[in-house]
């Protein structure tokens, strides 16, 4: 059964949770964390979402985001698949990071 769309409404405040396939590490090295912050920095910019608070840890992170234009489903993609493309590329991987 497909899941029903996100109802999307400027100044709608989302808690959102990612973590990494199979519970693995995915923000091992202070590296990697920075380079997390720095795309969600650069999407913050282009989409014009804020971003209240936010949590790293080793295998996943937390982040407090309100939306206005974009939804969050955009942002989150986007945010993702950097992310992703980086963290291959950086640790010769292939494949899905976030689960």
């Amino acid at each position: 059964m497909v899941r029903k769309q996100r109802i999307h409404y400027p100044g709608a405040l989302y808690h959102v949770m990612v973590r990494g396939n199979n519970r693995e590490k995915i923000f091992s090295s202070e590296i990697s964390k920075i380079k997390y912050i720095q795309i969600i920095s650069k999407y913050k910019k282009n989409l014009g979402f804020k971003l209240f608070a936010y949590c790293i840890m080793d295998n996943h992170t937390h982040l407090l985001i309100q939306v206005e234009d974009a939804p969050l489903s955009s942002i989150m993609q986007r945010i993702q698949q950097v992310y992703t493309q980086w963290y291959n590329r950086s640790y010769g991987r292939t494949g899905h990071v976030f689960q």
